[in-house]
């Protein structure tokens, strides 16, 4: 049996504090059979972390700042669009709205910061 389709709008979905900033979790943890999972989020003092199995895409969607990739900065703008593969330690700065895309649906056990072990 296939999953159901999903149409949410920004407005309906769950808002919640992440390491980045404020997030809408467009499709996410609370949906099931996820391929990936997609977030508005308001960056706001993002915290350096990597993934160890998933990917993550940012597309800048209001806005402009950098976005840190392994130790070096990327000014990005509206209409910017990042890869991040695993393991790529990432953060960014600026007064961003970035949708981030999450393949595979980037698990709560997929969160690391460095020099923690």
């Amino acid at each position: 049996m296939s999953s159901p389709a999903i149409v949410r709008h920004e407005d309906d979905a769950p808002r919640e504090r992440s390491t980045c900033g404020w997030r809408h979790l467009l499709l996410s943890r609370q949906d099931e059979n996820l391929a990936a999972w997609a977030h508005v989020v308001d960056i706001d003092g993002a915290k350096e972390h990597f993934h160890r199995r998933g990917t993550e895409l940012y597309y800048v969607l209001e806005g402009q700042g950098s976005v840190r990739l392994d130790g070096v900065d990327h000014p990005v703008r509206q209409g910017s669009i990042v890869h991040i593969p695993p393991g790529v330690v990432h953060g960014a700065k600026g007064r961003m709205r970035v949708l981030v895309i999450g393949v595979p649906d980037i698990a709560d056990d997929d969160l690391f910061f460095p020099g923690e072990d």
